[in-house]
């Protein structure tokens, strides 16, 4: 194995729904129904299994079919799974509107279960052992805001570095407590711009912006356009391969953190490190799945090719 990493987070399931034809709102649209295990930190987590690192996944679940759903895909993707089950609630849901050229139109996040993930789980026994044993701490901001801060305060302690995927504009703003200890913060434009309340047009001012607000160290995707990482006082731009055939777009920022993270975790310095991560993505919206079924560290060299050179800005 090439490292090991503790993932907590989202892990239920995705329903998606994909227009046939052009999108008519407000109307019944022709389409077919898709679904499958997904959330934030399970995507990156299987990502990563598949990429050869050893993953260890703590959410919380239902003790209802789709829980089991979810930890069956948990088992095939070789994770170490170590649920909450709580038996008398439903597994959380995602349920997402798609057009046919695989952009989302509209998502409906039922997430009531993981507001019982609270600090006090993080003082069980063999969760404090999953924390001392891993390299490299992953959240996503599915989770509470208290719990998220004591996920960044234990990882602090034990000299862990820790990285979090954003979700969704609305909670991101669960991370505002702790975003100086968090490592790397995977987001996209509209998560920045809940943040910092401001969207340039100039990517080179993200970097200062987040700066501004506590932010050690990010990368922010703007979908085919440039993204921007930083760190360390380290910036630099990168174009995205852009694919002529999209599947489905859903997962590709949970793919980009996992192949980032990957790359980190080798030892890759940080513009080498997104180049991994746009790979990654890319392979993901050709699938139609949340995570490209077919993943592998050659399939992801074989995109490599595809994807550019950094732009240092600073």
């Amino acid at each position: 194995m090439s490292g090991k990493i503790l993932v907590l987070g989202g892990a239920h399931i995705d329903r998606r729904g994909r227009i046939a034809g052009e999108t008519a709102p407000g109307a019944s649209n022709p389409g077919t129904w898709f679904e499958e295990p997904g959330g934030g930190g399970f995507n990156a987590a299987r990502n990563l299994a598949r990429l050869g690192f050893e993953v260890t996944m703590i959410s919380p679940r239902g003790g209802d079919p789709i829980g089991e759903m979810v930890s069956e895909a948990a088992d095939i993707a070789g994770i170490n799974d170590r649920p909450f089950v709580f038996l008398d609630r439903k597994t959380p849901s995602y349920t997402a509107i798609i057009e046919k050229d695989g952009n989302l139109v509209i998502a409906l996040a039922d997430m009531e279960l993981y507001r019982f993930f609270v600090p006090r789980r993080l003082s069980i026994r063999w969760v404090r052992d999953a924390f001392a044993a891993t390299d490299f701490i992953l959240f996503d901001a599915n989770l509470p805001e208290d719990t998220a801060a004591a996920i960044v305060a234990r990882a602090k302690v034990l000299g862990k570095p820790v990285a979090a995927i954003a979700i969704s504009p609305a909670k991101i703003v669960r991370l505002l407590p702790c975003l100086g200890g968090i490592d790397y913060l995977f987001l996209n434009e509209a998560e920045a711009a809940a943040l910092v309340g401001d969207r340039p047009e100039d990517v080179a001012r993200w970097p200062s912006l987040l700066g501004d607000i506590g932010v050690g160290g990010a990368v922010v995707t703007r979908g085919q356009r440039e993204l921007v990482a930083f760190k360390n006082g380290r910036a630099l731009t990168l174009q995205p391969p852009i694919s002529a055939d999209v599947a489905d777009v859903t997962g590709a920022g949970d793919s980009l953190a996992a192949g980032t993270l990957a790359a980190l975790m080798l030892g890759q310095p940080l513009e080498e490190a997104v180049r991994h991560g746009a790979a990654a993505a890319a392979l993901t919206v050709q699938s139609p799945h949340a995570v490209n079924e077919n993943l592998s560290p050659e399939l992801l060299r074989d995109m490599l090719s595809l994807v550019p050179a950094a732009r240092i800005l600073q």
